[in-house]
């Protein structure tokens, strides 16, 4: 079971020691609101290519800031508790940003995995992760799974 740290000060001493060991660390994200199989795929699929998988969670503020909704299903804190359960995930930071530049800039992993929604070109923080020297990896199942479509499913039950 993972383990949620208290933010980016944290999170890059744990890296240091990492990496200082010699394991590869692969840096994951999203907003993790209803989770759902593809997510655990998805996870699953990044920590296969390293040892220690970090993973980046939007929190409330950043959720809705993103113009996806209005609000969230579930809150940050719980969504960190429930992506650090995960057996292939090893950390879990909230972060505010609007993107994960910063983290990766900061961090610096050397596979920054992202989810079958991208390819390797069009992963948005990609001339970053290759600037100093990380790669990008596209992991996880075909995108048949979404949170939305979770929520449009349960708007749409009927009570009996």
């Amino acid at each position: 079971m993972g383990k949620v740290v208290n933010g980016l000060s944290e999170l890059r001493g744990i890296i240091e020691k990492e990496k200082a060991a010699g394991k590869k660390i692969v840096f994951g994200n999203g907003c993790f609101d209803i989770v759902h199989v593809g997510h655990v795929r998805y996870l699953a699929g990044a920590k296969e290519l390293g040892d220690v998988l970090i993973v980046a969670v939007n929190d409330d503020l950043s959720v809705t800031g993103l113009g996806k909704r209005k609000e969230v299903v579930t809150p940050a804190d719980e969504r960190a508790e429930i992506i650090a359960a995960l057996h292939s995930v090893d950390y879990v930071v909230l972060f505010g940003e609007p993107t994960v530049e910063n983290l990766l800039r900061t961090l610096q992993p050397h596979i920054h995995a992202k989810g079958t929604d991208y390819t390797e070109d069009n992963v948005p923080e990609r001339d970053i992760v290759l600037s100093y020297g990380g790669r990008v990896a596209i992991v996880g199942d075909p995108k048949d799974h979404s949170t939305r479509d979770i929520i449009k499913t349960i708007k749409n039950l009927q009570e009996k």
